[in-house]
């Protein structure tokens, strides 16, 4: 596994994905941080964000919602709350899952009720980018 590195995917539910790859790119709480191999050992908070990953001229796209990533020198652990691969988001769901979520912002009227729209409106949007762009094939 000589300049590879093992990225696995773990939530509550299941092992998502364990994979083979040349490149790790995940939300840390504090801001996005790439991995590639040979990294030093890390731990770090996960926020909602997007996972990429890169095995050769393949890149492949997840949510994540919250968790934590262990790094090391040969392997990624990703252990998210949610996450989802890209394939696996009905994009026409996630739409109407950002159209749901923008009314109840609109609606709030309690601190709480508008922080608790805020991050679904939040995961809404990223399922949907994230979405759409496993259509587009995986461009940006």
């Amino acid at each position: 596994m000589a300049g590879k590195l093992l990225l696995e995917v773990v939530t509550p539910e299941k092992l998502l994905l364990s994979q083979e790859v040349d490149e790790v790119i995940a939300p840390g709480s504090e801001g996005e941080f790439g991995v590639l191999p040979g990294h030093c050992h890390f731990l770090s908070t996960l926020k909602i964000g997007e996972l990429r990953y890169r095995s050769g001229n393949n890149t492949g796209y997840m949510s994540v919602l919250w968790g934590f990533a262990e790094v090391t020198p040969t392997k990624v652990t990703i252990l998210a709350e949610i996450a989802e691969k890209a394939e696996e988001i009905d994009i026409e769901r996630a739409q109407a899952g950002v159209e749901k979520a923008e009314a109840r912002l609109k609606a709030g009227t309690i601190s709480s009720e508008l922080k608790e729209a805020q991050i679904s409106l939040e995961k809404a949007r990223l399922r949907k980018k994230i979405a759409e762009r496993a259509r587009r094939g995986g461009h940006a």
